[in-house]
Formats: structure tokens, C-alpha cells, sequence
């Protein structure tokens, strides 16, 4: 299983003593062939919070269709304000995207892509926009299945 943390905040609570400081962590975990999930966990220390979330990713995991190393299609993928568009590449591209949309992608076992982030940079909704992109991928056989079926009218 591929783990990653794409991101660490740090929240404050102001009490009487001072600041009282809790973190959240953003993992992606996959098997790097077409199974991933997206996880986002709440503690007061780091390895916590990290735990948490790879956990809760863990049980959250999801198949998503590819074809070889790429994707099978252009797809746009969007969550609260953040876009992704993804566009498969040739064999030797390789894996053109930055943050957030990487981590998902190298989880999930994509080696040749080219990618924009476009809308909102924070890192929840780009990760799940680009988790949203990857479900709406179809498969040529699964889309020649469903259109050679008879309708009963």
C-alpha cells in the first residue's frame, strides 16, 4: 500500500493559559492499481492525527478504471471550489501534476498524465475534486456494453 500525507494544519484555540494547538492530516492511500482512498483525521499531536487519517482512507477505498498507465479519457473533476482536469498522456510523459493531485494519482497508480488545477488551492478540495475526476472515468468496453443493451419500450 502506497501512504501518503498531503498535508498538515496546525489550529489554535486561544484558552486562559495561552494557545492550545490540535492538528489535521490529509493522507491518500492506494495500491497503485486502480484502488485508492482519501482520508482526513483530527488529533493533538502529529502521528495521531496521521493515523487517523490513514485509517480513515483505509476504509474509505475506492476502484477507480484505468487503461495501462494513463487514464481512458480527458475529465473534469470538481469538489466545493476546486477543479481538476485530467488528460491522459503517452508512455514517457510522465505523471504532470503537482500537490494534492499527484499524491491521488501516484496512489492510485497513474504513470503517464497531464493535469491543471484550476479554482481553489485548498488542499481538501483538490484532493477530493481529483478523486471525483478519477470515478467519472469510463471504460470503452463498459460504455459499449451499456449502449448495445435493447431497450424495452
Amino acid at each position: 500500500m502506497i501512504e501518503k500525507v498531503v498535508f498538515i494544519n496546525r489550529c489554535a484555540k486561544v484558552v486562559k493559559g495561552g494557545r492550545r494547538f490540535s492538528f489535521a492530516a490529509l493522507a491518500v492511500v492506494g495500491d497503485g492499481k486502480g484502488k485508492l482512498g482519501i482520508g482526513y483525521g483530527k488529533a493533538n499531536e502529529v502521528p495521531d492525527a496521521i493515523k487517523k487519517s490513514t485509517a480513515h482512507a483505509h476504509k474509505h477505498m475506492v476502484t477507480v478504471k484505468l487503461k495501462g498507465d494513463t487514464i481512458p479519457h480527458d475529465v473534469l473533476g470538481e469538489y466545493d471550489g476546486g477543479k481538476v482536469l485530467l488528460r491522459p498522456a503517452t508512455t514517457g510523459t510522465g505523471l504532470i501534476a503537482g500537490g494534492g493531485v499527484r499524491a491521488v494519482l501516484e496512489a492510485a497508480g497513474v504513470k503517464n498524465v497531464l493535469t491543471k488545477s484550476m479554482g481553489s488551492n485548498n488542499h481538501i478540495a483538490v484532493v477530493h475534486a481529483t478523486l471525483n475526476g478519477l470515478l467519472q472515468l469510463r471504460l470503452k468496453d463498459d460504455v459499449t456494453a451499456l449502449r448495445a443493451k435493447p431497450t424495452n419500450a
